[in-house]
């Protein structure tokens, strides 16, 4: 490799000389990554999403190919982020691909030491029926001067990041329902 290819080569060299002074086109391309394939060509399909983790609502684009997640990038459609990602959302693809990710309901009995598979039907079954339990013994209809309360303080709601705004309304709406006071998602803590 000789001297003028070297510099040639260098972004700061071809920053200085051609149109694109700030170095965000051209400039900033080595061969080697105009070489690169698109990460996305191989896709068949693009599926509009929305990040899961926040309440701001960036759009995404899910590209799948073969059934399969291959790449989420931001969507440049979206009035909200105009395709821009967080992190965060930048790297939501790990949510349905990592190998870690749990794809089954487990239980762990009390005072057990190992963890079990359930059938999803039992496993919500299961959850109902410890609400409806709970509700019932920790239900308060008056307080003692007779003032109506018709509440329980024996569960409470606190979601998360990963929950979109229309989950959390929705777990807002049927914990009200229940009775429950204790009512909180991540993004306020």
């Amino acid at each position: 490799m000789g001297l003028r290819t070297w510099i040639e080569g260098w972004p700061a060299y071809r920053q200085m000389t051609s149109r694109d002074p700030l170095g965000r086109g051209a400039a900033a391309k080595s061969q080697r990554s105009r070489e690169l394939p698109v990460r996305t060509a191989s896709a068949e399909r693009t599926v509009k999403s929305v990040c899961p983790y926040c309440a701001v609502g960036c759009g995404q684009q899910v590209y799948v190919s073969d059934g399969r997640v291959t790449q989420i990038e931001g969507d440049p459609d979206s009035p909200v982020s105009r395709g821009r990602l967080c992190p965060k959302g930048a790297a939501s693809k790990q949510l349905v691909t990592a190998p870690t990710r749990q794809t089954k309901v487990r239980y762990r009995r009390p005072h057990a030491t190992e963890w079990e598979d359930l059938d999803l039907d039992r496993a919500m079954d299961m959850i109902a029926d410890r609400v409806i339990e709970t509700r019932r013994r920790t239900w308060q209809d008056t307080d003692e001067n007779g003032m109506v309360l018709r509440r329980t303080l024996g569960f409470a709601s606190l979601g998360g990041a990963t929950l979109d705004n229309e989950e959390n309304y929705l777990m807002k709406k049927l914990y009200t329902a229940l009775g429950a006071v204790e009512i909180e998602n991540q993004a306020r803590i």
